[in-house]
Order: C-alpha cells, then sequence, then structure tokens
C-alpha cells in the first residue's frame, strides 16, 4: 500500500486530539458510562471511527501495537506507522495498545503486559472493537468514578469477555485497561472496575 493510498488522519488534528482525549479519560473516570467520540477522520478500513480516533491521539512511536490477525493482515499497520509512528509488535507481552476486531483473536489477558508493582502502568490497554453498546447481556460494573452500580448493556465477542476480566481482581495495582467501541462510542473498563455479568 502506498502513501498515498493511506486514508487521511485527523481534519483539524489539534483539535480533534484535544476532544478525543478529553471523552477517553472522561470514559476511564466514568466507567460503564458511554462516551461519544467526534472523529472527522477518513474512513479507514477494519477500524471503526473511534477507535482510529483512539490511535491517532494515544498512540506515537514510543507505544507498541499488538493487532488482531484481522488487521495485521489489513493496511492498518501502514496507517499507524504514516500518521503516528507507532511500532507493531509481533507479540501481544510487548504491547502498550491491543487493537483488537474479532472477539474471536482476543488472547488470554494473561498473555498481555500486566505492569509491575512498581511500573503498573506498562501494561496493556486492550481496544477492543464490538457488536453494540446499547443492546445486549447486561453486566452490573462496581467501583471507583462509579456511583454505587451501573449497567451496562452491550453485544460483546468473545462472550466470555466480562469473566475473563476478573484476572483484574487479584492483581491491582497491575491489570489490563479494556476500551470498547462501537462506531463513535467508547466505554472503558478500567482495572479497578469490578463486574457482574447477568
Amino acid at each position: 500500500m502506498s502513501v498515498i493510498e493511506l486514508s487521511a488522519g485527523f481534519s483539524d488534528k489539534v483539535l480533534s486530539a484535544q476532544s478525543t482525549f478529553r471523552s477517553v479519560m472522561e470514559a476511564i473516570a466514568r466507567p460503564g458510562s458511554l462516551h461519544r467520540v467526534t472523529t472527522g477522520i477518513g474512513a479507514v478500513p477494519g477500524l471503526m471511527p473511534a477507535t482510529a480516533a483512539i490511535a491517532l491521539t494515544l498512540f506515537d512511536h514510543d507505544t507498541p501495537v499488538w493487532l488482531d490477525p484481522q488487521l495485521a493482515a489489513s493496511g492498518v499497520a501502514e496507517w499507524l506507522k504514516f500518521h503516528t509512528g507507532a511500532p507493531v509488535a509481533t507479540e501481544s507481552a510487548d504491547a502498550s495498545f491491543a487493537l483488537v476486531t474479532a472477539g474471536a483473536s482476543l488472547p488470554a489477558l494473561e498473555n498481555f503486559a500486566l505492569g509491575s508493582s512498581e511500573y503498573p502502568d506498562r501494561s496493556t490497554t486492550v481496544i477492543l472493537q464490538v457488536e453494540s453498546l446499547g443492546d445486549g447481556r447486561a453486566c452490573e460494573l462496581r467501583g471507583p468514578g462509579i456511583d454505587g452500580v451501573t449497567t451496562l448493556n452491550a453485544t460483546i465477542a468473545p462472550d466470555d469477555l466480562l469473566e475473563r476480566l476478573a484476572v483484574n481482581a487479584n492483581l491491582f495495582p497491575r491489570g489490563i485497561d479494556v476500551v470498547l467501541v462501537h462506531d463513535d462510542t467508547i466505554v472503558a473498563i478500567p482495572r479497578t472496575t469490578r463486574l457482574v455479568g447477568g
């Protein structure tokens, strides 16, 4: 794929990046709540608009990215390198971020970087594209940033993602942070959030 064929990034780089960053931070501060990302990005095959916006905002040459097999076989790696300089990690454990479009391609969460007690920030943030963030299985979320309990209704693959996230319970301050994406909407499930499936 030539540079000419690569789809464009933000139409207004500074304002769009600021807006996306704010949306991501608000989502992390209020786990389970829906947040819209205004992107202004041309279509990137394989990536939903919010996923592409997060990549343009958070990725750089110091943040290795793991791509699921579907994305690895597409032109996304070239697009990321051109717009962000982010290197592609061949091993999930080496990644600062993971982009997952197909739930069946999600490795066991233990295979990602979990950070250390001294450097808990050296863990992987998994960005998972899902079928819906409005319909589907109900899940109760509890923890910091949530007033009592909040309910997330979502159609997510793999079906056992919520159970898999229980790995975080005994790891804190280490663990995996997850951002669910559907179209231009995101929901964050940080490592401090506890989930109860419905």
